[in-house]
């Protein structure tokens, strides 16, 4: 199954990052901390696409815009926590300031 993915857009609008697969909407919802930190709060891939690896390649890409724009985060959804543990290298966006039970 080849698979057409369109670029990461954060919409500021609805506070979310969000890609476009085959003509159907993932996203990570997010809340503004402060200028500097956005905590995610929520993933949705389309039903449809789920096991093809959009819900990864959606948070790799957030977590590049956020390094793109130097910004950190607060993985407060389950689905970012479970890739943050598969990649520790993207450790270096996570929030040092605030804690996951902090919200």
């Amino acid at each position: 199954m080849r698979i057409q993915m369109s670029a990461i857009h954060n919409n500021t609008h609805r506070h979310r990052f969000e890609l476009e697969t085959d003509g159907k909407l993932s996203f990570v919802e997010y809340q503004q901390v402060n200028d500097e930190t956005l905590a995610l709060v929520h993933t949705e891939v389309d039903p449809s696409l789920e096991g093809h690896g959009v819900g990864s390649k959606l948070v790799e890409g957030v977590l590049n815009y956020i390094e793109d724009n130097n910004l950190t985060i607060v993985p407060l959804c389950p689905f970012v926590s479970a890739y943050l543990k598969r990649h520790p290298d993207w450790s270096r966006v996570v929030s040092t300031s605030y804690t996951t039970t902090g919200f």
